[in-house]
């Protein structure tokens, strides 16, 4: 899973990266957590996402979101030219699109008249692998973000700080999903979060707050308020996973933070996953 940013972090492009990662696995789930919509024209992102689902064989997930408020990012919306009040506008009028030109399968052009986009008989070559396109899930817990997820999404990833609030967040998305597309609708149940799998916790702790002091320049507390972040041994980071689990998570994204990523990673593996999948 690869994040999207333009300035605000130093990053690769996402879906430049992730065909590179397509073109070397077989079976792995690719994912964007999240790609930014409004940065990119609907045609462009179209193009590039059945491209890099094609390489991947479906297995690629279009995590999208709208990008937080902050002054990095409102940086990064100005200097790509975007009105940073769009992007919840530019975010659903761009997937509609999307939709659209992966859908009709360049049997017609597509013609469309938006508020921030218009397309003239515009046909696209070649569709995504899978009909319709990649999933595409979501974030978010406010009830705007759950409600958006509910109405357009097949999954929601949100960055939870509790279970609780990752359960009242599902709630939503789950009834406007019904509500909007009928009671047989069912996104998948996912989430995003940060750990530091240590040996120790106090270690973890020191890890894992200059990891996200450095990363997000901003002091650790103010930052955890708004994000997931746990610290602690595998035990420790097994009981956090469980209590999402709990909830009704499904399916988990990880983010070491700080530390070895590799040994964190094989920690992960021998002395988690199997207990968080009994």
């Amino acid at each position: 899973w690869v994040g999207d940013s333009l300035l605000a972090r130093p990053r690769f492009e996402p879906l430049t990266l992730l065909a590179a990662v397509a073109a070397r696995t077989r079976r792995c789930l690719l994912g964007t957590a999240v790609l930014l919509p409004a940065l990119r024209h609907p045609l462009v992102l179209a193009h590039a996402v059945a491209t890099v689902d094609r390489v991947a064989e479906g297995r690629l997930v279009l995590g999208v979101g709208i990008a937080p408020d902050s002054r990095a990012v409102r940086r990064e919306f100005e200097n790509a030219g975007v009105p940073f009040a769009q992007r919840v506008g530019r975010l659903v009028e761009s997937l509609a699109i999307c939709r659209q030109l992966w859908t009709d399968a360049g049997e017609r052009g597509l013609t469309f008249q938006g508020r921030y986009w218009s397309l003239d008989e515009a046909r696209l070559l070649p569709t995504p692998h899978r009909a319709g396109g990649p999933p595409i899930w979501m974030g978010g817990e406010v009830a705007a973000a759950t409600e958006r997820a509910g109405r357009l999404a097949e999954g929601w990833m949100p960055n939870s700080v509790t279970p609780e609030a990752w359960a009242e967040g599902w709630a939503r998305v789950l009834a406007t999903a019904r509500a909007e597309r009928g009671t047989t609708a069912r996104p998948t149940p996912a989430l995003y979060t940060t750990l530091n799998v240590g040996r120790d916790a106090r270690t973890a702790e020191a890890e894992l707050r200059r990891f996200v002091e450095g990363y997000y320049a901003a002091p650790y507390e103010a930052i955890a308020r708004v994000q997931g972040f746990h610290a602690g041994d595998a035990a420790s980071c097994l009981e956090r996973l469980q209590g999402f689990a709990r909830a009704g998570a499904r399916h988990v994204v990880l983010r070491f933070g700080g530390g070895d990523q590799a040994e964190q990673l094989e920690r992960t593996t021998r002395e988690i996953l199997p207990r968080l999948r009994a």
